[in-house]
């Protein structure tokens, strides 16, 4: 079966920071961009199989925390979400997302939660037998991180949750960090509470699963973090369209960690509350309100090394920011065309 090749035509692209086009084509194979840029129309091959889409082509938008078991990833792909990045799910979840359906989103996941004997959520009526794992010592942390390569994990995330009981000792924690970075994987860690983000920093963490909202960070703290961390933002699971003072704290905190030169990751915490299944115009809204730009946006909801199916705005994507979150909230995941069939 010869491989699936097409341009497709659009009014103009997003791809790269600060990278507008005027009428465009991007080269698709297999479903996947095959080119680094688009391009103008006139060097599109003649004969070649093109699609007309019109509006604005995008890279793949992605949600870097969703937690696939709570949640209808057939309606997250509908809503617009090419890629999800699921931070803990039971093994029957996982296993089920190593299934090639071009009706779901792309998935990368990191297995369970590594987390204290009783730690969070172990008493958790949404976490599920499977979902997380208790990391006994630092002994024991090189299995716990080897099983979830098992699964397939692209990175390993732990629990640091003061607020809910107990939390993993800094040898344990240091143990998880250095198996995970031998095996080539980041370490994403859920920080809550007083201490924890210090304990995360202090030992190698590489990226929050939230924006902090529980304190204020110190100042200096978080200049360090902003030198060696990314942060996923999850804003609108404090009030879900409502001010609350736990958005204000995370707002306050995502702000001052850009300011300091700070990475962020557009993720919602999908399951987590009444959120919409797709793009997010509130989580969008939340993070212009935190000093973002529309690129700035764009930039935390794709990555242009990943490979998964484009985005696009059918009416074309506004960049004006009072009107940008409902713009692009109208994405869609641009759909495979069937390969060819042999003569």
């Amino acid at each position: 079966m010869d491989i699936a090749e097409e341009w497709l035509l659009a009014d103009s692209a997003w791809w790269g920071v600060r990278r507008w086009f005027g009428r465009c084509a991007l080269r698709l194979r297999n479903g996947e961009p095959a080119g680094s840029t688009p391009v103008a129309p006139e060097d599109v091959p003649a004969g070649a199989r093109t699609r007309r889409l019109g509006g604005t082509v995008l890279p793949g938008l992605r949600d870097a925390h969703v937690h696939s078991g709570l949640v209808d990833l057939r309606s997250v792909r509908s809503g617009g979400i090419a890629e999800v990045h699921d931070l803990g799910s039971a093994p029957d979840v996982l296993e089920a997302l190593r299934v090639d359906d071009p009706t779901l989103p792309r998935a990368r996941v990191v297995g369970a939660f590594l987390t204290a004997p009783r730690g969070y959520p172990s008493d958790r009526s949404w976490a599920a037998a499977g979902s997380f794992r208790e990391v006994l010592s630092p002994l024991d942390a090189e299995a716990a991180v080897g099983e979830q390569q098992q699964v397939g994990a692209h990175a390993i995330k732990v629990a640091l949750n003061s607020d809910a009981g107990p939390v993993l000792r800094d040898s344990v924690l240091a143990a998880i960090v250095a198996a995970a970075h031998a095996a080539g994987l980041p370490v994403i860690a859920h920080v809550e509470g007083e201490g924890t983000l210090r304990q995360a920093y202090d030992n190698g963490i590489d990226r929050l699963a939230h924006t902090p909202w529980t304190e204020r960070v110190d100042e200096g703290l978080l200049a360090d973090a902003a030198q060696r961390m990314s942060w996923i933002s999850t804003l609108d699971i404090h009030g879900f369209g409502t001010d609350t003072p736990q958005l204000r704290t995370a707002t306050d905190n995502l702000r001052r960690f850009v300011e300091h030169g700070g990475t962020i990751h557009y993720g919602t915490d999908l399951g987590n509350g009444p959120l919409p299944q797709g793009v997010n115009p509130r989580e969008v809204t939340a993070l212009l309100a935190a000093g973002l730009t529309p690129d700035d946006v764009l930039t935390a909801m794709t990555d242009l090394r990943s490979p998964v199916p484009p985005c696009w705005v059918p009416g074309g994507l506004d960049p004006t920011p009072s009107r940008f979150a409902d713009s692009l909230s109208s994405a869609q995941v641009v759909d495979p065309v069937a390969p060819d069939l042999p003569a």
